[in-house]
């Protein structure tokens, strides 16, 4: 298996076909089909983006003919452009909302849910902050609950042996799945929370920001913490409502599985659009994504579901695509 890093998701689009191998020689699987021909459009969530980057990044060598690409317009984002029959599949690191099935309804478009990792948000601070060694759920609500606007300001008021400090803070933008699963999971209701916030759907923006000032706090997906951890710090997280740090858990592969790491382990999903589940070129890429994604996950630093559980989610894109056959 190729080893698989993470690209900049500040590209608008990714392109993967056999062309950017112009000038190495052809490098193709054993079982490489050249039959297979067609395009894929996938967009979405910058959280799932490098999971479903890396199966088409392999899959270019087992389909050389299959041309792939790949957005980042953030889980709202991909909705938008899902529900209007625009793109094949839709990254997403959160479920479908109501209102965006209704617009897919509208649009007669049916679909199927299919989930491919796990994921922990990560809440980050400088490497050069000495202050925090964790932080309560509690606390992380007291910050970017909307009322907190223009009052929480600095770290000593969150705890007030902190330092009197400005607090600058970074985070998912409101297109984000990610910004939904935070602000649910700790401000207590989804896409909720102050405004006065650096936000980017580019979660390497984040990175950027977070690595560069030391008195920054800010939360994204765990991926791009084990890609940048050199750069930054992680903040163990303490689910009840006490500051001794006695509770507290870090994000790691192992917590985030075991959902010891909480309220901030989630699932990662992808949806499919069921005209493009009657393209052959599509079901096969899908079958290849969930053979391939349990060790390709894990490569781009998230968190791998049982093995049984990915052949359940196979089971159901094959009863998906028998069922989308039998319609006109």
């Amino acid at each position: 298996m190729a080893h698989t890093r993470l690209k900049h998701v500040w590209l608008l689009a990714v392109v993967l076909t056999g062309s950017l191998l112009s000038g190495c020689g052809p490098q193709y699987s054993e079982d490489a089909d050249f039959s297979l021909t067609g395009s894929i459009s996938i967009d979405g969530s910058s959280t799932v983006y490098p999971i479903t980057e890396a199966v088409a990044e392999e899959y270019r060598y087992h389909a050389p003919n299959v041309r792939t690409t790949i957005g980042v317009s953030g889980t709202g984002g991909g909705f938008k452009k899902f529900s209007r029959g625009e793109i094949d599949i839709s990254n997403a690191s959160r479920s479908i909302k109501e209102s965006e099935a209704e617009d897919a309804r509208a649009n007669n478009i049916s679909y199927l849910q299919l989930s491919v990792a796990y994921d922990g948000l990560t809440v980050v601070v400088h490497p050069r902050n000495t202050w925090v060694k964790d932080m309560t759920a509690a606390e992380l609500k007291k910050i970017w609950e909307p009322e907190a606007q223009g009052k929480i300001t600095r770290w000593n008021q969150i705890r007030p042996e902190w330092p009197d400090q400005e607090l600058h803070l970074y985070g998912a933008g409101v297109e984000s799945g990610t910004y939904d699963y935070f602000t649910e999971a700790i401000v207590g209701k989804s896409h909720s929370s102050r405004g006065d916030y650096t936000a980017s759907e580019d979660d390497n923006v984040l990175v950027q920001g977070v690595s560069t000032d030391p008195y920054a706090l800010g939360f994204f997906g765990y991926a791009y913490y084990e890609e940048n951890k050199a750069k930054l710090k992680a903040v163990p997280i303490n689910d009840e409502d006490d500051s001794n740090g006695a509770g507290a858990i870090m994000p790691s592969l192992a917590t985030v599985k075991d959902g010891t790491y909480a309220p901030l382990s989630r699932p990662l999903f992808i949806y499919v659009n069921s005209t493009a589940a009657q393209k052959q070129h599509v079901v096969d890429f899908l079958q290849f994504y969930f053979e391939e994604v349990p060790e390709l996950t894990q490569e781009v630093g998230y968190i791998p579901m049982p093995l049984e559980k990915y052949k359940q989610e196979l089971d159901k894109l094959k009863a998906f695509v028998a069922e989308t056959a039998k319609k006109p």
